[in-house]
């Protein structure tokens, strides 16, 4: 997902002042609302759409491989899962950087020793974190999926331009289509097509801005109804204790 983040945020390639993005349909997310809650399934699929095709460029430098035990994981999974990543571990007698599969307490960093090997890799521009992309990105969870969903069909790009998309700010992106059907193999066999990639990336980069989430909604569901509890029985009281002076 080649700078995605630096692109959501940052001005598209021929920015224009009279071609706003597009309004993003509104999507039926589970998370959404009162009472909603995140699909860890979707969530678990979205992590593999961010290890195979994001985490090339951008890191999560604010989710350690043990929050994914959030997600549904075991602690033996989320193991495996960090045995499977390489973390910086300083640097050797000569001062090159060295590399050591990452343990459950390591965050999910940037596959590059630093800014500027970032910057020369990707065009001059560094991709950023994307552990809040999905608070801080307007238009939300709707216009990240729609951008990523809005390439036109074997897109190309346009000399000046970038990428047509009609979700991007002047209609045009220097990222290139990041998904593509069966750029990942879902573990429970989920068809890995592109609206299907970018739903769960989506689901999984929503749930990575609020983790706890689902948590705060339980506790507060939970209290609210401790407290109807606490007044219903309060009137009960207060009636009993008080009715011999109203008779």
């Amino acid at each position: 997902m080649v700078l995605l983040g630096a692109l959501l945020l940052g001005p598209d390639i021929a920015q224009s002042a009279h071609a706003q993005p597009v309004k993003a349909p509104v999507q039926d997310w589970s998370f959404k609302g009162a009472l909603g809650h995140f699909d860890l399934p979707s969530v678990q699929r979205g992590y593999a759409v961010f290890a195979g095709v994001c985490a090339s460029c951008h890191s999560l430098s604010e989710v350690r491989f043990s929050d994914l035990t959030d997600m549904g994981l075991t602690l033996e999974e989320v193991g495996a899962v960090a045995a499977t990543w390489q973390v910086a571990d300083g640097l050797d007698a000569e001062g090159r950087l060295k590399h050591r599969n990452a343990r459950p307490d390591d965050a999910l960093s940037s596959s590059y020793s630093g800014p500027e090997a970032a910057r020369a890799a990707n065009g001059g521009v560094v991709p950023p974190d994307l552990s809040r992309i999905v608070q801080v990105y307007p238009g939300g969870a709707d216009r990240l999926f729609a951008l990523l969903t809005g390439y036109k069909p074997n897109a190309v790009r346009v000399p000046g331009k970038g990428f047509a998309n009609s979700f991007a700010i002047g209609h045009y992106t220097a990222m290139p289509p990041p998904l593509r059907e069966g750029a990942v193999k879902y573990a429970d066999n989920t068809p890995a097509t592109v609206t299907q990639e970018a739903r769960d990336v989506t689901t999984f980069l929503a749930w990575v801005s609020a983790p706890h989430q689902d948590t705060r909604r339980r506790v507060g569901i939970g209290a609210g109804l401790y407290l109807c509890f606490l007044a219903v029985l309060f009137v009960i009281l207060n009636r009993r204790l008080w009715s011999h002076v109203r008779k």
